[in-house]
């Protein structure tokens, strides 16, 4: 019986936190990506950020280096940046020929409409930590990415080392 009832409450813990993901990500995203898709926004957050950090590479963002921070194959990145392109946000160049690699740098048109996004979300995200609290917000940061952690790790089929079963027992 005991069993049973861990079986049920994995399950609806489970369905609880699939269910709060898909909120998150369906209501949040729409009012506050309406010009910009939270993808397309962290790219070129991530490449405006690049250019900024480095001035060794004038601003350059190879898609390598893009892809490995977005979790993105080479040919999802190209797709992102190429619709990023053709928008008028990115340029996209290349070194030499091509075989010595692909970047893009953000144009002026790309920076007003991150800093517009930006801005949006600074006004939500204040109201948010201002109503719970910014040491909730951080420990609940730190929690969440242990459990990415652990939600990784067992994706990626890691044996259970913690002696329990997959009932918690």
């Amino acid at each position: 019986m005991k069993e049973k009832e861990n079986v049920r409450e994995i399950d609806n813990l489970a369905h609880e936190l699939i269910y709060r993901r898909y909120l998150m990500n369906q209501d949040q995203r729409q009012k506050l990506f309406a010009k910009l898709g939270m993808p397309e926004y962290i790219a070129l957050h991530m490449i405006a950020a690049a250019g900024e950090v480095s001035e060794i590479y004038s601003g350059r963002t190879y898609l390598k280096e893009l892809a490995d921070k977005l979790q993105l194959t080479i040919r999802q990145t190209a797709k992102m940046t190429g619709a990023l392109r053709d928008r008028g946000l990115v340029s996209w160049s290349h070194d030499g020929d091509g075989s010595e690699g692909t970047y893009v740098t953000i144009t002026e048109l790309g920076q007003e409409l991150l800093n517009e996004q930006e801005g949006i979300l600074r006004a939500y995200y204040s109201r948010v930590i201002r109503k719970y609290g910014k040491e909730n917000l951080i420990l609940l940061l730190q929690l969440m990415k242990q459990l990415e952690t652990v939600m990784s790790s067992e994706m990626e089929g890691e044996e259970d080392t913690d002696g329990y079963d997959e009932a918690g027992e």
